[in-house]
């Protein structure tokens, strides 16, 4: 805050980008995990999307094809385990939150 000729001026926020915890991807399928702090403790979301190429350009999208869901059960098998094995090491910490070394497996 800033106060130029007695009136108080807000500067406007810049917004920062969160960033997923964790990723996981397999060939053009890509799971992001996300950490949300909650009024009764960490909760894990995961979102899921497919890279494809439009020209020169990568773009995602939330569409899945048939030969496509193989490869999205096992990024999300994958995503799952990597969640269980977060919460258990988060259980198992003292002040409830993972060594540096659980955070990147």
């Amino acid at each position: 805050m800033d106060s130029r000729n007695g009136i108080p001026v807000v500067e406007p926020m810049m917004k920062t980008k969160t960033k997923p915890i964790h990723e996981v991807r397999l060939g053009v399928i890509k799971a992001a995990v996300w950490r949300n702090e909650t009024e009764t403790g960490v909760r894990y979301g995961v979102t899921f999307c497919r890279l494809y190429k439009d020209g020169e350009q990568w773009k995602t999208t939330d569409r899945f094809g048939r030969d496509d869901l193989l490869l999205l059960a096992k990024v999300a098998d994958q995503a799952h385990s990597w969640v269980c094995t977060q919460t258990q090491a988060e259980e198992r910490a003292p002040n409830g939150i993972p060594s540096k070394s659980t955070e990147e497996r």
